[in-house]
């Protein structure tokens, strides 16, 4: 967020006449933006400043988006990135999203739809900002009290989730509606991504759903190569 209040927005565009539009489109719409021209003044402005949301452009000069997204990620791996660009391969798109891409915009594109996306993410993120700082969650019948792990159903009674279980659980909360990336989850609990800790993962996932089976409704999706997606179903 810039000074002004308004969300504050990275945009590495190596085309100046095409990013200056889409800089002065999105300022237009409350948007805080600035604008660089290569990887490397993108690289270096992050570094600078703070920002809620990145655009990159995937193909630049003196560095690529891909590898820019890279950096970034490593500093925040909150941080929501949109990549822009020409080609449609499917290769670029899987390697964007593994980097933890939020979208994957191909040019020519409306820029009624480029913002409307941004805001989406944005909103997103703010509520998940919210709920990192809550210590009770109700989730279907269940009520979730992060200080003491206590996952509390009015008929089955009060299930006291161990320190894996209880994180695993209040992350899934966290992002609920949108998927919790399973590389996230394994750094900041078993503070490695690796086979051995990914089996470990699977086996407390199992375990929270058979906590979580008292409310037919409640649902942990495993999104293949990406990470799990806790969701009530409406009734």
């Amino acid at each position: 967020m810039s000074t002004t209040g308004k969300s504050k927005i990275l945009l590495v565009e190596d085309d100046s006449s095409f990013g200056g539009l889409m800089r002065d489109f999105l300022k237009m719409n409350d948007l805080d933006v600035e604008l660089c021209t290569d990887g490397e003044a993108g690289r270096e402005a992050f570094f600078r400043d703070r920002f809620d949301l990145c655009i990159l452009d995937v193909m630049m000069p003196k560095m690529d988006g891909f590898t820019l997204a890279s950096e970034i990620k490593k500093f925040n791996p909150d941080i929501p990135v949109i990549f822009l660009t020409a080609k449609t391969l499917r290769e670029d798109m899987v390697k964007g999203y593994k980097l933890g891409a939020d979208d994957y915009i191909t040019k020519p594109f409306d820029s009624e739809i480029l913002l409307m996306k941004v805001n989406a993410i944005l909103k997103r993120n703010t509520s998940q900002n919210a709920r990192e700082k809550q210590t009770v969650f109700h989730i279907g019948d269940f009520e979730y009290k992060n200080s003491t792990r206590e996952l509390v159903h009015p008929t089955a009674g009060i299930a006291k989730l161990s320190p894996k279980e209880g994180e695993l659980l209040r992350m899934l909360l966290v992002t609920q509606d949108s998927v919790m990336p399973r590389s996230a989850a394994l750094k900041a609990i078993w503070k490695d991504d690796n086979y051995f800790t990914g089996r470990s993962m699977d086996v407390y996932m199992t375990k929270l759903r058979k906590y979580l089976s008292h409310d037919p409704r409640i649902e942990i999706r495993n999104i293949h190569s990406e990470g799990f997606m806790l969701t009530v179903r409406e009734e």
